[in-house]
């Protein structure tokens, strides 16, 4: 009897009813055990199969009814992809292969249809394809993709003799003699998706595409079922692909990550795949982890995900390149004839061109080799052959404290740090491989450690690798043109053992409760002695790491035209062999955080204080005296300005006070000179300008000097979407207020000169007054969505130390479009003059520095005019944030 349609409807909100419990049932399971991913996958999938048969039922007995088919209406439904392996995240795909014999009937297409019409009410995402065992056949070979998918098929529902028959046929006639081809293919498609997603294991990963994904354990197992028709992984371990605690590390992985799959569907109510930043603290927090010690949950999470992560790259690097030496093309005969194998020191051997061990038993006799062998793979540039990875790993426990206190070990590190000139792929493969923690243990706890910002692109040991990779380029000279005052230091010669080993500790005591520069520092005091420094080398090492901060604070966090900057940081650095090395391993610990945090205006900055502290350190901190640079700035005026009359000259050199002279350079003195000779009374004069030294735009403004004017040039720039990175204010004389700024787009670029028109007009508009900036940042002063789970504490300071005229005051906070303008304008309501700011931005935190004054021209030394300040400094903040959530 044919089904009427209220009958279907009927039907469908049945299975809606039933789907919308079982979902609910499966979820709140998995929410009270939240690493149980294996019952989870399994309990979608089998709810999935439920509606699949529900629907093929409905189709074909009540809507479709067909009591005595002919041999050409037979239809069987195979489960293909990952819903045929079995394994269902909560908004999987749904992939069906609708499989008859012949070319399909039209009794066969109406119940293909019906069957996912009746799906697609129930929301689900079905991929399906109709087709006869030729065609699958035809497009296997046709398409890997295709054949990876028919790898994976299960029977669900119909004629099991027709799915048994492309089972056979699959197998006899597409499979067999082509497991060649398919591991190439394989290793092709694992290659360019790591190319898409990124090689290095990147902090916001794609869990089922990214490198060290579910996309790469898959692979293994396809491969493995190609070659060796296993139904299971465990079945590898038996035929020698895994060892035992090899596939132990399998299952913990595949747990592990599917397991924080499934929680991101869940959570976003869809099917995402990229962990961002915000889904990380979601997935964090339902999975059950806890702030503790000094690290957040997400941070200890992301750790967890980062070390499951790198033993499954172990696991296929060492699965992959097995089967490639077993199944891959072997070079052609000519080209083994001729091709000169490399020279191989003795105990070792040459194997499809990777270094293996020649006796295992010979090899783990002498517990260095365990280090030699990198040696040896650095001066052959050959890669270690997976077998003797797999020695390596499975026999860290001989790095023992006998061996790394032999004077030998401490050599061969050495070595592999200063003689090669790659030591970045011998930290990367011994990092990877558990060398290096075992060498080092307290470099174990950083490994994989993610730090929870926008900042850093890397965990705490890649970035490391980074800034030592980074060294290591530039003592080639490879980094001239970009680094020309690190390249000179290095060529003129420093302490490399220092440096390098200094380098490499630099972050070693991040993610405890304590400051890391000083719990890094105590760190290096045991440790380099162990890697075999003198103990003046200990103490420049350990200096290094207490205050691997300090130039980049310096030059970012404070205004260095100051002379007391440059004072205060010459008596910290106190000689130049000091003042070089902490200049070099400055440089490469900010170009180590991620491929765009270097930039001119952090290059620009670095060295003008490296060059400003070397002529301190070498002349006397009288080079530093304010009257000279007073003196030669008007000098080098008057020079450009030759063709001026000696009276106009006269006018500008004296209405500057001493500030503006060493707070500027001379092509800003030029800029505001003509701006000034030229203004009318209650004009505002502007000029912007593409400053490419710097990668930024400056804009130069005059206008006469009222209260708040810097408040309501910093809400300007804000509503034009300007990032300010640098900005001064100076009086004159006789009346009128010369600011300058130095300001990128969103991008971190100048602005292009096509651009300035129109930053030119809405400035004007602002300051004219014809927009309400506290109104009109409404809009633009919003938080991204992803960028909502960090979470910056506030902290605001007051130091009368570091100026002799100023004092600064650091509010370090969570950055947003509209931060500065509220700050400025709270500090110009309180009647504070501002005579600069230093913006220093990191990811989703910035630090603004101001120096400031009262309005009686005195510093902030009342505490209770701090705490005052203070109050409404933190008032201004909290409103704006509540703003920006709008």
């Amino acid at each position: 009897m044919l089904a009427s349609a209220p009958q279907r409807d009927e039907i469908v909100a049945h299975l809606k009813a039933a789907q919308t419990s079982g979902r609910d049932a499966i979820a709140a399971a998995f929410r009270a055990e939240p690493f149980a991913s294996r019952p989870t996958t399994r309990a979608y999938t089998y709810l999935t199969d439920c509606l699949v048969r529900a629907a093929l039922r409905t189709a074909q007995t009540l809507m479709h009814p067909n009591p005595t088919p002919t041999s050409s209406e037979r239809l069987a439904v195979l489960a293909v992809g990952g819903y045929g392996r079995g394994e269902m995240a909560p908004f999987s795909d749904v992939d069906l292969l609708f499989l008859t014999p012949y070319k399909i009937t039209p009794w066969a297409e109406s119940v293909i249809e019906t069957t996912l019409y009746i799906l697609w009410d129930l929301k689900l995402k079905v991929g399906h394809s109709s087709r006869t065992v030729r065609d699958c056949l035809r497009l296997g070979t046709e398409d890997f993709t295709i054949r990876t998918a028919m790898l994976e098929h299960r029977f669900i529902f119909g004629h099991a003799d027709l799915a048994a028959e492309l089972d056979t046929k699959l197998r006899t006639e597409l499979f067999q003699g082509t497991e060649r081809e398919f591991i190439e293919a394989k290793l092709a498609e694992r290659d360019s998706r790591h190319v898409r997603q990124g090689q290095r294991y990147v902090v916001e990963p794609n869990v089922k595409e990214g490198k060290g994904g579910l996309r790469d354990l898959q692979s293994l197992f396809w491969i493995g079922k190609y070659i060796h028709k296993v139904q299971d992984a465990a079945e590898l371990v038996p035929l020698g692909l895994f060892t035992d605690d090899e596939f132990a590390s399998f299952v913990a992985a595949e747990d592990f990550l599917w397991a924080t799959r499934c929680h991101m569907h869940l959570i976003s109510g869809r099917p995402t795949e990229q962990l961002t930043f915000d889904m990380q603290a979601a997935v964090a927090e339902d999975m059950g982890y806890q702030d503790q010690a000094g690290r957040r949950a997400v941070e200890q999470f992301m750790q967890d995900y980062f070390l499951h992560a790198t033993e499954v790259g172990d696991l296929t690097r060492i699965f992959l390149t097995k089967l490639e030496a077993d199944h891959l093309k072997a070079e052609p005969i000519l080209e083994r004839l001729f091709k000169r194998k490399p020279r191989v020191k003795r105990g070792y051997e040459v194997i499809n061109n990777r270094l293996a061990i020649a006796d295992e038993t010979a090899f783990l006799d002498e517990k260095l080799n365990l280090l030699c062998i990198f040696e040896e793979a650095l001066r052959t540039g050959m890669l270690i052959h997976p077998d003797a990875m797999r020695t390596i790993k499975s026999n860290l426990h001989l790095i023992d404290d006998d061996m790394r206190n032999t004077p030998e070990a401490q050599r061969l590190f050495l070595d592999l740090l200063l003689k090669h000139g790659n030591p970045e792929r011998a930290l990367r493969r011994m990092n990877e491989l558990g060398v290096l923690a075992a060498f080092i243990p307290e470099f174990e706890p950083i490994v994989a450690m993610m730090q929870f910002n926008m900042y850093h692109s890397y965990t705490v040991d890649e970035h490391i690798i980074q800034c030592i990779a980074q060294l290591a380029m530039i003592e080639k000279g490879e980094l001239i043109e970009d680094l020309p005052v690190a390249s000179s230091i290095l060529k003129e010669g420093v302490n490399r053992r220092v440096l390098y080993v200094a380098l490499l500790l630099h972050d070693i005591g991040k993610g405890r409760p304590e400051d890391h520069s000083i719990l890094g520092a105590q760190i290096v005091r045991k440790v380099a002695p162990r890697l075999g420094l003198k103990q003046d080398e200990v103490d420049t090492a350990e200096w290094l790491v207490r205050y691997h901060l300090l130039m980049s604070d310096m030059a970012q966090k404070r205004d260095i035209a100051d002379p007391r900057t440059v004072r205060d940081f010459a008596k910290a650095v106190q000689t130049v062999k000091r003042l070089d090395l902490l200049c070099v391993l400055t440089v490469c610990d900010i170009r180590g955080v991620g491929p765009n945090v270097w930039n001119n205006w952090k290059a620009v900055l670095i060295r003008a204080l490296y060059r400003q502290t070397r002529r301190a350190l070498e002349d006397g901190m009288e080079a530093l005296n304010r009257d000279n640079r007073g003196t030669e700035a008007k000098k080098a005026l008057r020079a450009e300005l030759a063709d001026w009359p000696r009276k106009d000259l006269q006018t500008e050199t004296g209405r500057h006070y001493d500030p503006y002279w060493q707070g500027l350079h001379i092509t800003a003195h030029i800029v505001f000179a003509n701006l000034l000779r030229d203004i009318g009374e209650n004009e505002i004069a502007m000029d912007l300008h593409p400053d490419d030294d710097r990668d930024a735009t400056r804009a130069c403004f005059v206008m006469p000097d009222h209260p708040g004017i810097f408040a309501r040039l910093t809400g300007a720039l804000a509503l034009v979407g300007a990032n300010v990175v640098d900005a001064r204010s100076y009086t004159t004389s006789d009346g009128f207020v010369t600011d300058a700024f130095w300001i990128q787009d969103a991008d971190g670029n100048p602005y292009d000169a096509a651009r300035l028109p129109r930053l030119r007009k809405m400035i004007e508009r602002t300051l004219a007054g014809e927009v309400v900036t506290r109104d009109a940042i409404k809009d633009r002063d919003k938080v991204k969505k992803r960028e909502k789970a960090f979470k910056v504490p506030t902290h605001i300071t007051f130091d009368n130390e570091g100026s002799d005229i100023y004092t600064i005051i650091e509010v370090d906070t969570r950055d947003r479009p509209g931060l500065l303008h509220d700050l400025t304008r709270t500090l110009a309501a309180s009647n504070v003059y501002i005579a600069n700011a230093v913006i220093a931005t990191y990811g989703e935190q910035v630090v603004d520095t101001f120096y400031v004054k009262d309005m009686f021209g005195l510093k902030y030394y009342s505490e209770n005019k701090q705490r005052a300040l203070e109050k409404k400094l933190r008032a201004a903040i909290v409103e704006g944030v509540e703003r920006a959530a709008g």
